[in-house]
């Protein structure tokens, strides 16, 4: 890990966050119903390109635009477009800025509109589940105490986490070792350490946790058309406890 106890990485990881999570409140002032997906992705890309920086998932592997939109039953990675945002629908924008050479990671659900008490339960469930993991965060916890932390919280309410995606290290690299998954048990995996930096993301579906990813080979559903809902923070441990460096200045 070159990037452990390196002042460096978690300098530039709080600069590349700050402004990813300043990308996602620009899209926070506009959105509304009737605004276009592709809208928002305008936003973002313009947003961190005045901040000098660059907008990671664009090319990324062929990923077409600088966001992901990821509306209802969308679980991530879906791909901004003509869509018309409407009444009651919910979007994760997934946003991640590159600047001088390292990542800053983050994303949030928005509320379109009035969205039913099973929707908002369910946001609400999956911004405290991530919360609730980043809090036990400290040097030489195991990484199954983040997931069994995050799938205690969320099945206790009645929705389930998806196990087909993760969170990630990241750094001068956008997705690396280790694995952080959503789901576990408490004393199982490696022992996180002090200068590691990682993103903690939790998929929930208001359904059951199977997901399928469409013909676009991006857009990934749950399988049973149920809700889903996404946070994600970078985090970095620190010696005695983490820095979330994609926290909005507001």
């Amino acid at each position: 890990m070159e990037e452990k106890n390196s002042k460096e990485a978690f300098k530039k990881t709080r600069e590349a966050g700050l402004i990813a999570a300043g990308a996602l409140d620009e899209v926070a002032k506009v959105i509304k119903p009737g605004v276009r997906t592709d809208y928002i992705d305008e936003i973002c890309y313009q947003y961190i390109s005045d901040h000098k920086a660059y907008s990671a998932p664009l090319f990324y592997r062929g990923f077409p635009k600088s966001c992901c939109t990821s509306t209802n039953h969308v679980v991530c990675h879906g791909i901004p477009s003509g869509k018309i945002l409407k009444e009651g629908d919910i979007l994760n924008v997934d946003v991640t800025a590159f600047k001088e050479g390292w990542h800053g990671d983050t994303s949030r659900t928005f509320e379109i509109g009035e969205v039913s008490i099973k929707a908002k339960k369910l946001i609400k469930t999956t911004y405290e589940a991530m919360m609730k993991a980043i809090n036990i965060i400290k040097n030489d916890i195991y990484i199954g105490d983040i997931g069994a932390t995050i799938q205690d919280h969320v099945e206790a309410e009645g929705f389930s986490v998806v196990q087909d995606f993760c969170g990630h290290g990241i750094g001068k690299q956008f997705h690396k070792e280790p694995n952080i998954l959503h789901y576990g048990k408490k004393g199982t995996g490696e022992k996180i350490k002090t200068g590691m930096i990682f993103t903690i993301e939790p998929m929930i579906n208001l359904g059951k946790y199977e997901t399928k990813t469409l013909n676009d080979g991006w857009t990934a559903v749950t399988k049973d058309k149920s809700l889903s809902a996404q946070f994600e923070h970078t985090v970095g441990v620190t010696k005695d406890g983490f820095e979330i460096f994609t926290l909005s200045e507001k």
